[in-house]
């Protein structure tokens, strides 16, 4: 039986706003501007603190990051590559539905290169490695309550990143990340439901204490399971966000 699925709180206003700009989301001066209104609106937009169909006005954006409109509409560009949000001209820029066609290609992607990671690393003896993974499993420990989702989610990437570099392809890490937007919602959605934190710290540790053993079927059969969770929930995710997911 699945669990039941709660909706999580979701901030839904209908302009980004200087005054209510996190402090977190400032720009840092010496860098350039467009790759981090780009960063940080893909973090607001994969964490759902801005729904799907959240309007993104150049303007207003422009006067909450304290930027001419230039680096918005590169932000924005690089958002609608990755399928993030839709733009009409002369019209208006909002955040896109949730395409679950999108997402099972997304995940088809990451399943397929991390079962073939979690081969190479449990065909290895390395423990320093194991260390590291288990220090990611032990920050999502300390953050498993519904209040510190977003840091728990943090170290559920910063765990599987972990294990792209270890396998020498962390530059796949980066391609998996500009397909990932999609799936990434519909994990962030999926996450209140009850015991799914529980089954995420019980996969990791069992993919970790498999790769420790150097059992190659037992990690990658660990894998399988574990990223299978979210996508086979799909249907009741739809049902339950209809307004979030684009289905076509």
């Amino acid at each position: 039986m699945t669990g039941t699925i709660r909706p999580i709180h979701v901030i839904n206003p209908p302009m980004i706003q200087l005054s209510t700009l996190p402090a977190d989301l400032r720009l840092d001066r010496s860098r350039h501007a467009a790759p981090q209104v780009f960063e940080k609106l893909r973090d607001l937009i994969v964490s759902m603190e801005l729904q799907p169909g959240a309007p993104l006005a150049r303007a207003e954006l422009a006067e909450a990051f304290g930027l001419s409109q230039t680096p918005i509409r590169d932000a924005l560009s690089q958002l609608r590559d990755e399928g993030l949000v839709d733009i009409y001209p002369q019209h208006t820029t909002a955040v896109s539905r949730i395409d679950i066609a999108a997402a099972r290609q997304a995940h088809f992607l990451r399943r397929s290169l991390e079962l073939e990671i979690v081969r190479m690393l449990a065909e290895r003896d390395d423990p320093a490695l194991i260390d590291r993974l288990q220090a990611h499993i032990d920050v999502q420990q300390a953050n498993r309550g519904a209040e510190h989702h977003p840091a728990f989610m943090a170290a559920d990437q910063a765990f599987h990143q972990e294990m792209h570099l270890a396998a020498g392809v962390g530059a796949l890490w980066e391609l998996e990340q500009r397909y990932s937007g999609h799936v990434d919602r519909l994990r962030r959605l999926h996450l209140p439901e009850a015991g799914k934190v529980d089954r995420i710290l019980r996969d990791h540790q069992r993919i970790v204490d498999a790769i420790a053993q150097q059992d190659v079927a037992g990690a990658q059969a660990a894998l399988r399971e574990h990223l299978s969770g979210t996508l086979s929930q799909i249907t009741e995710i739809c049902e339950r966000y209809p307004d979030y997911v684009r289905v076509e």
